[in-house]
């Protein structure tokens, strides 16, 4: 049984030698017909071109961040200093130990992420790192 199979996993691996060589021969012979389909003396011509070409990208986009509606100002305007209190603190801690995220709190008091990162820190509720 085990013979057979090892048999056949061999069979198997010399067909995809056989397959990935015929796909390689096929590939160079497509590329060494490139110059001419598109139209070129030689394949040195096409590379000439193609490096002129290099610096040609398109530009990536990404989606902005949402930002909290704490952290944004008002158009034209510079955010103010947030006071934190003593309340304020007890809230970060009764959410955090609550599992709200940290910009779910920064959210829900209206301070800074690094606001309440600090004061999570100031109740030992932040793993030190290692």
């Amino acid at each position: 049984m085990i013979t057979e199979q090892i048999k056949e996993l061999e069979a198997t691996k010399a067909k995809l030698a056989s397959l990935e060589q015929s796909i390689e021969l096929e590939m160079e012979t497509e590329l060494a017909g490139l110059p001419v389909k598109y139209g070129f003396e030689s394949m040195q011509a096409l590379i000439k071109r193609l490096k002129s070409m290099g610096g040609v990208r398109a530009k990536k986009t990404r989606a902005p961040k949402a930002k909290s509606k704490a952290a944004r100002p008002a158009a034209g305007q510079k955010r103010a200093r947030a006071t934190i209190t003593e309340e304020m603190k007890l809230q970060v801690k009764a959410l955090t130990e609550a599992g709200k995220t940290g910009p779910e709190i920064a959210a829900a008091v209206g301070i800074s992420m690094p606001s309440v990162q600090n004061i999570k820190k100031a109740f030992g509720l932040v793993k030190a790192r290692a």
